[in-house]
């Protein structure tokens, strides 16, 4: 799970169905990389940085939790 960016989507209010639109994915697709089922791609974590307007290295971005890594 990607905390980091939960929280960067909440505190800039942004609509998920939208965001998926805007990264060229498809909502459900979204959703799954978001709770971990799936990694983003290099490609797609800079999109996101750029679409999002995050102040943070994508590192920092795109930590997952603790719990995540232990799946």
């Amino acid at each position: 799970m990607y905390r980091i960016l939960e929280a960067e989507i909440v505190r800039k209010g942004l609509n998920k169905k939208i965001l998926a639109k805007d990264l060229g994915m498809s909502y459900g697709t979204l959703l799954a990389k978001l709770k971990g089922e799936y990694s983003f791609t290099l490609d797609e974590a800079i999109k996101f940085k750029k679409v999002v307007h995050v102040d943070m290295t994508i590192d920092d971005l795109f930590a997952r939790s603790q719990k995540a890594i232990s799946n």
